[in-house]
């Protein structure tokens, strides 16, 4: 039986990039949230300033993570490759399911890559899949950055989960997840544009000023009637589904794409000094 605890990790997380990582997801989670401490001027600009801003927050470290550890040795061509292949795969992928009740084809693929290639890996797959299927669908837009950071936090979350989990046990586990991360996505791609689009004056208006806790139970309440019970389940319904179905033959796939790339099986968190 493979023991999971030795998966490859094609991009590894040291301390350093465990660093930026959590700064960037600081970054991001403050522009999803901001309106909630800082109300925004009455004229609803969006994110038409701010999703710019997302771009400078994302795309740079993601650059950061691969120059980072092309430098230092944990990522190379075969690991660019795998990136690159999946990222295309995904990218093919989304738009059989994308704007069909909620079906999303692929979340399930980068859930099932970050469980096997490792959390940093996860992270990048997630911007680069979604980069990817918006050029080739002309998806481009504000949201699109918001998009990104919300994949990556997927994949990423994939590849954190416990290792030691296998067989039935391990594919329960990613179904569960797949679940949760569809309504992880939705929770905060609503937040994004609530408090802009939801119009004034009703119980599910973004309130300027209002308490936290207030703006909060509006939100919860727009989400549960706009987006948990159509498209945020079709989305989660489509990943355990396919986690169900696929994810054993999947997953056996990747590992032995692993195994012959001879990517080198390493802890989630390998300490600097250890690289040389």
């Amino acid at each position: 039986m493979t023991d999971h605890a030795t998966d490859p990790r094609t991009v590894r997380i040291t301390p350093r990039t465990a660093l930026v990582l959590g700064l960037a997801s600081l970054a991001g989670l403050a522009m999803f949230f901001w309106p909630l401490f800082a109300p925004p001027e009455p004229a609803a600009l969006g994110h038409a300033a701010d999703a710019p801003l997302i771009f400078i927050v994302t795309l740079p470290v993601l650059i950061a993570i691969v120059l980072a550890e092309i430098s230092g040795g944990g990522i190379d061509s075969k690991a660019l490759a795998m990136l690159g292949v999946l990222s295309a795969i995904n990218a093919a992928l989304r738009p059989l399911g994308a704007g069909t009740a909620g079906i999303e084809t692929v979340f399930f693929m980068l859930v099932l890559s970050g469980r096997v290639f490792g959390p940093g890996f996860g992270f990048v797959l997630g911007s680069t899949s979604l980069f990817a299927s918006a050029l080739l669908t002309a998806g481009v837009g504000p949201w699109l950055p918001f998009q990104m950071l919300c994949s990556s936090w997927v994949g990423l979350g994939a590849g954190l989960l416990p290792r030691k989990a296998s067989g039935r046990a391990e594919i329960a586990m990613l179904a569960a997840y797949g679940v949760f991360s569809a309504y992880f996505f939705g929770f905060l791609m609503n937040m994004w544009f609530w408090p802009f689009t939801a119009g004034v004056g009703t119980q599910l208006s973004f309130v300027a000023g209002a308490p936290v806790l207030e703006n909060l139970h509006r939100f919860a309440v727009f989400t549960l009637l706009t987006s948990t019970a159509g498209w945020d389940t079709g989305r989660a319904v489509t990943n355990l589904v396919a986690i169900l179905l696929v994810g054993p033959a999947v997953l056996a796939v990747f590992r032995r794409a692993a195994r012959r790339a001879a990517f080198d099986p390493v802890v989630d968190f390998v300490p600097d000094r250890a690289r040389g």
